[in-house]
């Protein structure tokens, strides 16, 4: 077996004035909860090049105005997943979102900041506080 280790992620969250822009999940970690654009970070890759490259790999939309905001440490024992994401915020640019990775979310949905859904993915507990 091999020996577990960190991922490093990186979370976007879109803004579009009173809104935020999830993904509900279908993959089998934590399906069926609702999480914002983001993957992995590539060797070499800054936090805002992969923040852009996500959004529009996962969207199609363009984004601007990409910034840091904060990081977890997230555990996830029942899936022997450990996490440490970079979470960026962003602000819409211009395109409609499109289901471009059908294959990691079922829709896309902008939610009003103040009326999230209560399955957020984990991580998203902790920082959607500091858009509000």
């Amino acid at each position: 077996m091999d020996k577990p280790y960190v991922r490093i992620g990186i979370g976007v969250l879109i803004l579009n004035k009173n809104q935020v822009l999830l993904g509900k999940r279908i993959t089998s970690h934590n399906k069926d909860t609702w999480q914002s654009t983001g993957s992995h970070l590539e060797f070499g890759e800054s936090f805002e090049d992969c923040a852009k490259r996500e959004v529009f790999e996962e969207t199609g939309l363009k984004v601007k105005n990409i910034k840091q905001i904060i990081a977890t440490n997230d555990f996830f024992p029942k899936d022997n997943k450990h996490y440490v994401t970079i979470f960026m915020s962003c602000e819409y640019e211009s395109g409609i979102p499109q289901l471009l990775e059908p294959n990691k979310c079922s829709e896309w949905k902008w939610f009003n900041k103040n009326k999230l859904p209560n399955n957020l993915f984990l991580p998203y507990n902790k920082i959607l506080l500091l858009i509000k």
